[in-house]
């Protein structure tokens, strides 16, 4: 017979993917139109609102995690996030539609994305990610977005998915709200069941965070790359993932090892990053 306790954490772990999922999609458009109202450019908004909405799972969930002293299973989320969107999400993209790749995105993306990799590996060596190396990660962080927003406005790229919307200012915010507590609760409880199920079966909650945890974080990525590709925008698809995976390294692994220390085990951790710099 299934242990009651079991079928009640299987389910808390599907409402907390759902809600994560749900709850990004509207505070990405909550957040994106009161930006927009406010005259905040749709450049800036699709640089940073909406390309980066998709990792807000991963960074509820990590931020939680992380506060809860969890910090293994918030490292764990974070590179298997980083895994499955550069081995499963992009994969299942090339395979709806063969990505025609990008110079432009290629070379402003992905020197930066290696060269986070690269931080990571390098900090991993010492066994312990502490403010220092938060600080160092967001400090990082900011440039990368600067540069990048100078990068767009210098190639005057066009941004035409963003649109005017005379809805009131009062609903956008609603979204917003909406949207943060969705996460914030799916977030909740996408810890605790993982917490469960790593005790449970006796595994280090490393494992079950950059396995199931981290494929379920993914899910927003998956859906806004596989419906670019099914559009035929291999940019939108591939920056997507390329963007999300700097932000998962940069800004919310540094945003938790600022709320506690991440400590190391370099024998269950190293193989995995460095599988993370191969297949960047």
């Amino acid at each position: 017979m299934i242990p009651g306790e079991l079928v009640v954490n299987v389910f808390l772990f599907i409402i907390s993917i759902v809600f994560l999922y749900k709850g990004s999609d509207i505070l990405v458009e909550g957040t994106s139109k009161t930006a927009l109202r406010l005259g905040v450019s749709s450049l800036i908004i699709s640089l940073t609102i909406v390309a980066y909405g998709t990792s807000a799972p991963e960074f509820a969930a990590s931020s939680l995690a992380s506060y809860q002293s969890h910090s293994s299973l918030s490292l764990g989320n974070i590179i298997g996030s980083c895994l499955a969107n550069l081995l499963l999400v992009l994969g299942i993209s090339s395979f709806i539609r063969p990505i025609s790749v990008n110079l432009g995105i290629i070379r402003r993306e992905l020197p930066i994305l290696i060269s986070a990799t690269v931080l990571l590996l390098l900090f991993s060596l010492t066994r312990n990610l502490g403010k220092s190396a938060g600080v160092i990660f967001l400090i990082a962080f900011i440039l990368y977005i600067v540069f990048f927003i100078q990068a767009a406005r210098k190639e005057r790229i066009e941004v035409s998915f963003i649109e005017k919307n005379d809805g009131k200012l009062s609903r956008y915010i609603l979204f917003i709200i909406t949207g943060l507590v969705l996460v914030i609760v799916g977030a909740h409880f996408l810890v605790d069941s993982a917490v469960y199920f790593a005790t449970l079966f006796g595994v280090p909650e490393f494992l079950i965070a950059i396995s199931m945890v981290a494929i379920g974080t993914s899910l927003p990525e998956l859906a806004v790359s596989a419906t670019a590709s099914i559009k035929g925008e291999a940019d939108i698809s591939l920056g997507n993932l390329l963007g999300s995976n700097v932000f998962n390294i940069l800004l919310i692994l540094g945003v938790c090892s600022l709320i506690n220390p991440i400590f190391i085990d370099l024998k269950s951790l190293l193989s995995e990053i460095f599988l993370l710099a191969i297949t960047v």
